[in-house]
């Protein structure tokens, strides 16, 4: 996954259902002796309003959690889409324009409390490991450049098939790889994580080798390649809001028609399009281990 070399600014086109980040807040600067217990945080996708449906799906989406031993006030950090899941998914097909225009940002977010109800209910809250404020604040820097310059949210990886050492064509960045990074850069200053069996959601493609199209100049652009920007339009417009359930069933038959009988995928990853050609099983949510990291460091300070 690429990085960038700054954050652009969100087109006033994209706009969210539900406000990223409400009462998001800067990171404070911890006392370098404060001793900061570190919480695994997660819970379905859309439990605010779903309730546990998607947790039986095991569709989760993962935080993680700060408490300060001395003055006892608790955090919440997580990174999530600008604009909600469909956007960074999926395109929109704007009147008068002929590329695809997204709206596909993910950005950290950070703010005082933890929600002990929405974790605990359908999910998990449970302490990791502790770290000293020294600690703490090297990670809150590396926050930032993380956040400035990983900047694009992406639903899919892609894999050529769903044997353990498959090939990965494309990895996911979402939630779960922000707090595995986090998780990664505590154990590297020196936090010692406790051995606890920890899982997270992927949800995967299978597909051949992928084939290169260019960007959005090249396809899209003056000299661009009239036919596979058409291609590529008709593949995403099934993929639209829709208005009534009858429109949502025809355009499920033409996604069943491009994906599973034509064995199609256009993938946007990177600011680049890719040609999926896909295989058996096609699509598929798996809810797997990922074990706490080790770090390289000797703990220090806790």
């Amino acid at each position: 996954h690429r990085r960038f070399d700054y954050r652009p600014k969100t087109d006033p086109y994209c706009q969210a259902r539900y406000t990223f980040c409400p009462t998001g807040s800067a990171i404070p600067v911890m006392e370098e002796e404060d001793v900061i217990e570190v919480y695994r945080l997660q819970a379905p996708v859309w439990e605010f309003k779903y309730g546990d449906l998607l947790g039986h799906l095991k569709i989760m989406h993962d935080a993680v959690g700060f408490k300060s031993s001395l003055t006892g006030k608790n955090y919440t950090m997580e990174w999530y889409e600008l604009f909600q899941l469909g956007n960074c998914t999926f395109p929109h097909l704007r009147p008068g324009m002929d590329a695809p225009f997204w709206c596909n940002q993910g950005a950290a977010c950070f703010y005082e409390g933890i929600d002990d109800a929405h974790w605990k209910e359908n999910g998990t809250l449970v302490l990791v490991t502790t770290v000293s404020g020294t600690m703490f604040n090297e990670m809150a820097k590396w926050v930032k450049y993380d956040n400035e310059t990983g900047i694009y949210y992406e639903t899919w990886t892609v894999q050529a098939s769903p044997n353990k050492q498959s090939i990965v064509w494309f990895d996911s960045y979402e939630c779960s790889k922000f707090i595995l990074r986090t998780y990664q850069k505590l154990a590297d200053l020196g936090a010692v994580f406790k051995k606890i069996q920890t899982n997270y959601t992927s949800i995967i493609l299978f597909s051949g080798e992928p084939i290169y199209l260019g960007n959005e100049t090249s396809i899209f652009g003056p000299l661009g390649n009239k036919t596979l920007a058409a291609a590529i339009r008709n593949f995403y417009y099934p993929f639209k809001p829709h208005r009534t359930v009858g429109e949502f069933f025809v355009d499920l038959l033409k996604i069943i028609d491009r994906v599973i009988l034509n064995r199609q995928f256009y993938l946007f990853y990177n600011l680049e399009y890719w040609f999926l050609p896909m295989k058996f099983p096609y699509l598929k949510i798996i809810y797997e281990e990922v074990p706490l990291p080790i770090g390289s460091k000797t703990s220090f300070g806790v």
